[in-house]
C-alpha cells in the first residue's frame, strides 16, 4: 500500500466531538503500529471556531483518558476534502446533510457515513454534541467515541489487509470472549 488510508472526522464546529474522535482513533492507530497507514483529520461543517483550540471540557476529558488535544486547531469542512479523503465520518445527521450538502455532483456520498454505524450500540447512530452540557455529557461522549474507534479500526484494518501489519491485533471477536 503506497498511499496512506486518508480519514476525515466531521462534528459541527470542530472543537468537541471530531477533535477528540482524531485523538482517540490516531491513538488506536499508534497502539496498532498502523500510523504509516493512515493519515487522520479533523474538521467542522461551520466556520465560527476556525483557528480555535478545542473546548476546554473537552481538552479536560482528553486528558483525563491519558490523551492530548493541545495541539488541535478547529478547520471548516470544504466540498476538495469530499475527494480528498477516502472516508469521511460525521457525528450526527445534521453534520451528515452538511457535508453532502456539498456534493454538488452526487460523487462521494459512499465515502460518507455516521460514525456510530461501528458503534456496537449505536443509539440513535448520533454522537450527541456536549457544547451546551456539562462533564457528564462530556464523559459520555468520550465513551462512544473510544468504542467505536475501536470497532472503525477493525473494520478498516479488515477492509485494507492490514491484519499482517498490526501488533496485538484482536478481532471484535477475541474480545467479545
Amino acid at each position: 500500500m503506497s498511499d496512506p488510508i486518508c480519514i476525515q472526522f466531521v462534528c459541527l464546529g470542530n472543537i468537541c466531538r471530531s477533535p477528540l474522535a482524531k485523538a482517540v482513533f490516531r491513538d488506536k492507530v499508534e497502539q496498532a503500529g498502523l500510523e504509516e497507514y493512515f493519515e487522520i483529520a479533523s474538521s467542522g461543517t461551520g466556520s465560527w471556531h476556525v483557528g480555535d483550540t478545542a473546548d476546554d471540557r473537552m481538552r479536560q476529558t482528553a486528558q483525563r483518558n491519558d490523551l492530548s488535544l493541545e495541539e488541535h486547531r478547529a478547520s471548516q469542512f470544504e466540498a476538495e476534502d469530499l475527494e480528498r479523503f477516502d472516508h469521511i465520518f460525521v457525528m450526527d445527521k445534521s453534520n451528515l446533510n452538511d457535508v453532502l450538502h456539498l456534493d454538488e455532483d452526487d460523487e462521494y456520498g459512499g465515502k460518507v457515513r455516521l460514525f456510530r454505524e461501528f458503534d456496537p450500540e449505536p443509539d440513535d447512530y448520533q454522537v450527541p454534541d456536549p457544547y451546551h452540557g456539562g462533564r457528564k455529557g462530556f464523559e459520555r461522549v468520550y465513551e462512544i467515541v473510544e468504542r467505536t474507534a475501536d470497532m472503525l479500526l477493525h473494520r478498516l484494518v479488515d477492509e485494507y489487509d492490514l491484519i499482517e501489519h498490526v501488533d496485538g491485533y484482536e478481532t471484535p471477536e477475541d474480545v467479545e470472549e
